[in-house]
């Protein structure tokens, strides 16, 4: 029997789409539109649990010096982003892994080995402006946003394709991962880069040190996912972009 599933899927994608519309908002540090379902203020409670459990779990370092060093810097940065409304928390975890996060609530936590990595409080603060870059462009709730509405689409993909549902469902989530999600998280990453940039010069840091910054980093990788593959740019195109943004820019 011939089955007349078209328009199903046709009206879900009426409503993701009306969803999209309805979820438009324009952000001013990016100078673009985002997609947002939800904001930082929705993902607070999510974040905060998250760090706690990440102190439970997570070896924490004690050193003093260190943890002054991260606030002293990251307060600089946190006052020339106009974020100093909120009650931000620094953490300095113990690893052999160079690595930053910051959660949408205002936590940043920084690894040791990242510590002993950077050369000076500019390439530091160069890491703290990328996070703190990430929460001024709400990029955590714009991806969770993206996230959500990929899922609805392949949801009801799925429930139309009758047998051929679980392979709709793996070539959907695949075909979304490489050409929506990852490609927007590079996006994001270039975005956190140049906002970095103008709070660490505003912060009376050097932009020069953030491409170094990177330099090393790329010194320093042991090994490196194909960049259409990643969800982070390569060490070249960042590089790249961060000189060209300096140039741009004219910070010296």
């Amino acid at each position: 029997m011939r089955r007349f599933f078209r328009p199903v899927p046709l009206a879900v994608a009426g409503c993701v789409a009306a969803l999209s519309v309805g979820a438009c908002a324009y952000n001013e540090a990016l100078g673009r539109n985002q997609l947002l379902i939800v904001d930082d203020a929705a993902l607070s409670q999510q974040a905060d649990a998250a760090w706690a459990e990440t102190l439970r779990t997570q070896p924490v370092s004690r050193d003093a010096a260190l943890n002054a060093r991260v606030r002293r810097v990251g307060d600089r940065i946190v006052q020339a982003a106009g974020l100093t409304g909120r009650g931000w928390e620094y953490a300095v975890f113990v690893s052999d892994k160079p690595n930053a996060f910051v959660l949408p609530s205002g936590k940043i936590g920084v690894t040791t080995s990242l510590l002993s990595l950077v050369r000076n409080d500019d390439q530091l603060a160069a890491v703290l402006g990328h996070e703190v870059g990430h929460v001024v462009a709400q990029h955590a709730a714009e991806r969770y946003s993206s996230t959500a509405l990929t899922a609805i689409g392949i949801q009801a993909a799925q429930g139309v394709a009758g047998d051929y549902g679980q392979a709709v469902g793996a070539l959907g989530g695949f075909g979304a991962q490489l050409g929506v999600l990852l490609p927007f998280s590079r996006r994001d990453e270039l975005e956190a880069d140049r906002l970095g940039v103008d709070y660490m010069v505003r912060a009376g840091f050097r932009a020069s040190e953030s491409v170094a910054l990177w330099r090393l980093m790329a010194a320093q990788r042991q090994s490196s996912t194909p960049e259409f593959a990643s969800t982070h740019p390569s060490d070249g195109t960042r590089i790249a972009e961060l000189e060209a943004y300096i140039r741009e820019r004219g910070y010296a």
